[in-house]
């Protein structure tokens, strides 16, 4: 399950957590959310932000077919 976090300090500090996202893609998620909020201080990427996505990691296997016409 994908979960945004937000901690609201009294000195107008925000805190978000990602958890759920799989890979940079939280980056995404969270872009257009921490450009209204203002300037990002700090970044600590979870262990999630450095897992791979099984489905990103499968290696298509083409298989051309050559037919005699």
């Amino acid at each position: 399950m994908e979960t945004l976090e937000f901690i609201i300090y009294p000195d107008g500090r925000v805190q978000e957590k990602v958890t759920g996202i799989i890979g940079a893609s939280c980056a995404e998620v969270t872009a257009a959310i921490e450009a209204q909020l203002g300037r990002v201080l700090s970044n600590e990427p979870t262990s999630e932000f450095f897992a791979t996505n099984p489905q990103q990691n499968s290696v298509a296997n083409p298989q051309t077919a050559h037919s005699e016409w």
